[in-house]
């Protein structure tokens, strides 16, 4: 999400952005997530925001919601039920499911996130888990858990963003692809994007193809039709591009990627605003600069 320098939502560069995402191979988009703040946005933002992304995307590509609550609500679930109850009604296609880290080190902590899933997959839209490492505010599931989060009907598939943990993605694929076949493994991971889709993964959803989308899109691509000396010198330019994107302070990716928008003469600079993240010193925007021209993006 686009923002001005005193936190507004920046709405010319949200058109913009919408327009120019209309026009990337994609397969939709996914909304109210962490990318765009959704959990501090109000549900009237939250509305303008669906329906200018439904505008430029049209019918026939996809809304993914994000549907949760943050972890100091006293009711998590039932605040997340009223943000799926929005996005049902305003036509959402599917819900991705932030971690609910208000049930983590409760008592009864997985008993609570099962509930809390059986209850969204109530609202009838297909549900899609998201595996958050706790560093960045989610909760470590265990393989047990996840066997029964995937045993809920509407479970559709899970969204896997370990960051940095090879065994944890490699351990939830195998769980995916053993057990439960017919729901979706997708990658989150933008640190090893190439190795998820070798190790399993059948789509991506991630904060980086906000910005350079059709590189990442044809990185896949060239994968899938056995391509394999394109994919690996795609992978190169997308691993360097994550490599300067998502790195620490990690909340800091979020301008990083609206820089990589201005950088590519998508949305202005002033629209290059994230109220909630950290300050990010101007040396970073030079080396993501640089690194955009090195892989063909400027």
């Amino acid at each position: 999400m686009p923002f001005d320098a005193r936190g507004a939502i920046h709405w010319k560069a949200q058109e913009r952005y919408t327009r120019w995402m209309a026009r990337q191979p994609i397969a939709g988009v996914a909304v109210w997530v962490h990318t765009g703040r959704g959990l501090f946005l109000t549900s009237q933002q939250r509305a303008d925001v669906f329906r200018s992304w439904r505008d430029a995307l049209g019918k026939d590509r996809l809304i993914v919601t994000g549907v949760g609550a943050p972890k100091e609500t006293l009711d998590i679930t039932g605040a997340s039920m009223r943000m799926g109850e929005e996005a049902v009604e305003l036509g959402a296609n599917a819900f991705l499911v932030y971690a609910p880290v208000g049930f983590r080190g409760k008592r009864d902590q997985d008993l609570k996130i099962v509930r809390h899933h059986q209850a969204l997959a109530k609202l009838g839209l297909p549900l899609m888990l998201f595996y958050l490492y706790e560093a960045a505010g989610g909760i470590s599931y265990s393989l047990p858990l996840l066997k029964r989060l995937f045993s809920i009907e509407g479970v559709a598939g899970i969204k896997m963003a370990t960051l940095d943990s090879v065994m944890t993605f490699q351990d939830v694929a195998e769980l995916v692809l053993r057990h439960f076949p017919n729901q979706m493994l997708i990658t989150g991971e933008d640190r090893m994007l190439g190795y998820t889709f070798m190790r399993g993964a059948s789509s991506a959803l991630i904060g980086m193809g906000a910005a350079c989308t059709r590189l990442q899109a044809k990185m896949v691509d060239a994968y899938f039709k056995g391509a394999s000396s394109q994919f690996l010198k795609l992978s190169g330019k997308v691993d360097a591009l994550a490599e300067v994107t998502f790195i620490r302070p990690m909340e800091g990716y979020i301008l990083r990627m609206l820089w990589a928008l201005a950088l590519a003469k998508v949305i202005p600079m002033e629209a290059c605003n994230d109220p909630w993240g950290p300050k990010i010193p101007q040396s970073e925007f030079a080396n993501l600069k640089k690194v955009m021209r090195e892989i063909g993006e400027l």
